[in-house]
């Protein structure tokens, strides 16, 4: 009769057990990139940014307003040590005003602590009153503090646009 009771009892024990590891856990969702990670095309959805450090020629010809002679260039110069350094070669090759619209998804992320004025002035939709602000609130310690200095002056959505282009 023990042994019954036993096997019963561990057999019950295991169900159990076995039950709790088999439970479907929902796969969780991807978070949406606010910088670039190497080499990843511009995504509208989630605001990515391609780095023309690290992207390739096809990751660069599939942003708008890049073609392949552009693409190739912008490779040829790689790595960058800064934005300043793709500007000039954007603007070798095309107009001021295409040279902006490609900077808008294919940057050099900016070190908010390090960076030129001239630099963050490449920011695409920078003010000077912007730059005075970037510039005021060095060092920054993280991300956070980013957010919170720069979120006196503008609204959430430009505060997760400006993130695209810099990091620490």
């Amino acid at each position: 009769m023990r042994k019954i009771v036993l096997a019963a009892a561990m057999a019950g024990t295991a169900l159990t057990l076995s039950a709790c590891g088999e439970t479907a856990e929902e796969p969780e969702e991807a978070e949406p990139m606010e910088t670039v990670e190497a080499g990843i095309p511009a995504d509208t959805e989630t605001g990515a940014i391609t780095d023309a450090s690290t992207a390739s020629v096809e990751e660069l010809m599939a942003v708008d307003g890049v073609s392949q002679e552009l693409a190739d260039a912008i490779v040829a110069g790689q790595p960058y040590a800064d934005v300043t350094e793709l500007n000039a070669v954007l603007l070798a090759n095309v107009s001021e005003e295409e040279a902006a619209t490609v900077l808008e998804n294919v940057f050099v992320p900016i070190n908010l602590n390090e960076a030129s004025n001239e630099a963050i002035a490449l920011i695409p939709g920078m003010s000077d009153r912007m730059i005075g602000e970037f510039l005021e609130y060095r060092p920054y310690e993280n991300m956070d503090e980013f957010n919170r200095e720069i979120g006196k002056y503008v609204d959430e959505d430009e505060v997760a646009r400006l993130r695209r282009y810099v990091t620490l």
